[in-house]
């Protein structure tokens, strides 16, 4: 079975979704790998290093032609699908709960689709969690672009010309990304706030050294490993508590989403207006609409002296660690789903049941 794995079109995407490492490991259990010209130049991968491995570079089209599974991290876009081919079978994220318009446009094509960002929040499934391994990394860049912008160092020094406080750092979402952040603003000598709807993740934020600001939360706990959307008196009330730390903040970092709906806001621009002069947030659910209520995607937005930078989940400035971790995720995964390199469609198994959105053009998740 032909594996064709294509360059990533989208704006300041830099990852590629098959690294030479994993490529030779798929050929090693029998699949073909095709690899369109170019695929991993911008993450540090010479087309000469997936030929060293037995992968055959070709163009565009010809990848489209000749491979059986088509592999990318963006969606499919609408050039895409023009060379798509009845029975070809696309894995990509497709957040198809929040674009239907595009599971309806694969379906069209008679194609069959797998999205990634669809894998179950289950113990077995963690190896093919692209989530969980992206938002690891964006975690840590949120942190050190935090750091870059900021006016301030984030450790206490001791000087001769005396002291220098600590930076402190509130953390919005102890999810994947949120525990890297803590991590990473700890080992750098911040001072760390954390908070989250998931009463849960109280313990996990104080073992990284963050202090974890508590909101009664009235049985609104998670979803399928991920937090559900807030009520409105929630909210309230986590604002009222977590202001005075929103207020001394040095560095925000949000995290928040909520997969097919649009980020909660959890910072008001009224809020904003009341933070110290010179303090960053990174707001990493920006594509999503925002946790900040004033940030903007790819923009830098200045209110009353407070720096908001709307940024995606930034694995992207990393693509050479963020290609080979999800690169290991859907070797994993199309391990998962075939046996001696044939499709099993097990469609009683959680994974496959889930991951499968358009089988043959009928679409069987909305």
């Amino acid at each position: 079975m032909k594996i064709g794995v294509l360059k990533e079109t989208q704006d300041g995407e830099r990852r590629v979704a098959i690294t030479p490492t994993i490529a030779k490991q798929l050929i090693a259990v029998g699949f073909e790998i095709l690899a369109e010209e170019g695929a991993g130049e911008n993450s540090s991968f010479k087309d000469s290093d997936y030929t060293d491995v037995n992968v055959t570079i070709e163009k565009r089209a010809v990848i489209f032609h000749e491979a059986e599974i088509l592999l990318k991290i963006n969606p499919f876009d609408e050039e895409d699908l023009k060379l798509v081919d009845e029975g070809q079978i696309l894995i990509s994220k497709l957040y198809h709960k929040s674009d239907p318009e595009l599971i309806k446009a694969i379906a069209a094509r008679g194609a069959t689709a797998f999205s990634m960002d669809a894998i179950p929040r289950i113990s077995r499934a963690q190896d093919m969690d692209v989530l969980s391994s992206q938002n690891n990394l964006a975690g840590y860049k949120a942190v050190i672009l935090g750091a870059f912008e900021m006016t301030k160092i984030f450790p206490l020094m001791m000087t001769s010309a005396g002291t220098i406080a600590p930076s402190r750092v509130l953390i919005y979402g102890v999810g994947v990304a949120g525990l890297q952040a803590i991590a990473t603003a700890k080992r750098l000598g911040a001072v760390v706030e954390a908070t989250d709807i998931r009463s849960e993740t109280k313990e996990q934020a104080e073992s990284l050294g963050a202090k974890f600001i508590l909101v009664d939360n009235a049985g609104e706990e998670s979803e399928g490993g991920y937090a559900k959307e807030a009520s409105a008196d929630y909210a309230q009330r986590q604002k009222e508590a977590v202001n005075k730390s929103l207020f001394q903040a040095d560095l925000v970092i949000t995290t928040a989403n909520i997969p097919g709906r649009k980020a909660p806001v959890l910072i008001t621009e009224e809020q904003v207006l009341q933070m110290k002069n010179g303090a960053v947030i990174i707001d990493l659910a920006a594509a999503q609409g925002g946790n900040c209520e004033v940030s903007e995607i790819n923009k830098t937005v200045i209110r009353n002296g407070v720096k908001v930078i709307g940024t995606s989940i930034d694995p992207k400035s990393v693509s050479t660690n963020a290609s080979d971790l999800y690169a290991k995720n859907i070797y994993n995964y199309i391990r998962h789903l075939t046996e001696e390199t044939k499709f099993k469609w097990d469609l009683e198994e959680e994974i496959t049941d889930e991951t499968l959105i358009v089988k043959d053009g009928t679409i069987r998740k909305n």
